[in-house]
């Protein structure tokens, strides 16, 4: 059996003029398959999806493409410790 190395969390912040805005954390949307519908992004980090770096980014690529104002924010992955 494959052991996933699921530890990393997709993590946003809006750009603005002072660079102070606090982090939002995707959630991914799944069906009752486990098929991936889509991501929301949530303030509270203990409520995210925990995921691997090829499931990472494919929540970037969903929210850059499906999301109207991702341009506004900076998008990046992060290891669960920070």
């Amino acid at each position: 059996m494959e052991n996933l190395d699921q530890r990393y969390l997709v993590q946003q912040n809006k750009r603005t003029d002072d660079g102070k805005s606090p982090p939002v954390f995707a959630k991914v949307m799944r069906s009752k398959e486990g098929k991936f519908e889509g991501v929301s992004f949530i303030k509270n980090k203990e409520k995210a999806t925990v995921m691997t770096v090829a499931e990472a980014n494919e929540a970037i690529a969903w929210a850059t493409r499906k999301k109207g104002n991702a341009h506004e924010y900076d998008t990046r992955i992060i290891c669960l410790g920070q």
